[in-house]
């Protein structure tokens, strides 16, 4: 089974990554940073926030979906607030997705929140909303369950430091990933942390029996050419002793995003 991480940094580089996609065609696929704007007419909207401006596709959910179409798509909101197609307003939901090859019967799965909740009128102050999303597999392959577990951790615009907010989140990470999987099931969890290496976070995950294969691999970050600001670290993938891993790595070529994939082969 091949599981792929990555934050898609809102379909900013659409081109390459759908291309990529539709080459890798990963088993499952935890995408964090998704854009869903039902209501939209164009390809391209704009985030603003202060002077931070993003462009966006506008329909980045879909458009994974059409480059993935034998796999199940699933979508998980954090807000909906507003992106802009010039100076009109368009209504668009704000997340992370989870799509599943066919093949792989989706036997549980749960939805919630690290860090806050659903906002249904704005995308909120920040640290906003962040969700997670737990899947629990049949792989047919090795005949056992399989648990992916992946969220988007909250961004402080202070740094990438323990705080108890992301305290709080990875206790709700951990909880949502004891609910969807079995005592003797490989578990997986992985995703955009937003946290340093050295965080606390990895040590409330090792409490399940979870350790980050990205920090032990001597991998030098996960971001790529496409971020600029200091540290190199924000996404990781952690297994526990039923994960057996035939290979592990983060991706730098293509650059797809400012997140580099992570991908895992069990």
């Amino acid at each position: 089974m091949r599981i792929m991480s990555l934050n898609g940094w809102g379909g900013k580089l659409h081109e390459p990554l759908i291309a990529y996609l539709q080459t890798d065609q990963p088993d499952v696929l935890c995408l964090q940073e998704v854009i869903h704007s039902p209501e939209a007419a164009d390809d391209w909207l704009l985030y603003r926030d202060g002077d931070h401006l993003l462009p966006q596709r506008a329909n980045f959910f879909r458009d994974v979906a059409a480059a993935l179409p034998h796999h199940t798509a699933m979508f998980c909101p954090a807000a909906q607030g507003v992106l802009w197609n010039n100076d009109e307003p368009v209504p668009s939901q704000w997340g992370l997705a989870t799509f599943v090859r066919n093949s792989l019967p989706v036997t549980a799965q749960a939805q919630d929140f690290v860090h806050k909740a659903f906002s249904p009128h704005g995308y909120g102050d920040h640290p906003r909303s962040r969700p997670a999303h737990a899947i629990r597999v049949y792989d047919y392959a090795r005949n056992r369950m399989v648990a992916i577990v992946h969220m988007h951790g909250l961004r402080d615009v202070n740094g990438k430091m323990d705080t108890p907010e992301r305290l709080a989140q990875a206790r709700r990470l951990q909880e949502l990933a004891r609910r969807i999987a079995a005592p003797d099931d490989p578990l997986i969890v992985c995703g955009d942390f937003n946290v340093e290496p050295g965080s606390e976070t990895f040590a409330v995950l090792a409490e399940i029996g979870l350790t980050d294969l990205v920090t032990a691999g001597g991998f030098g970050g996960t971001r790529t050419s496409h971020y600029r600001k200091p540290g190199r670290f924000a996404d990781y993938m952690l297994v526990n002793r039923n994960v057996g891993v035939r290979e592990f790595t983060v991706v730098t070529t293509p650059e797809v995003s400012d997140h580099c994939p992570l991908i895992l082969e069990i």
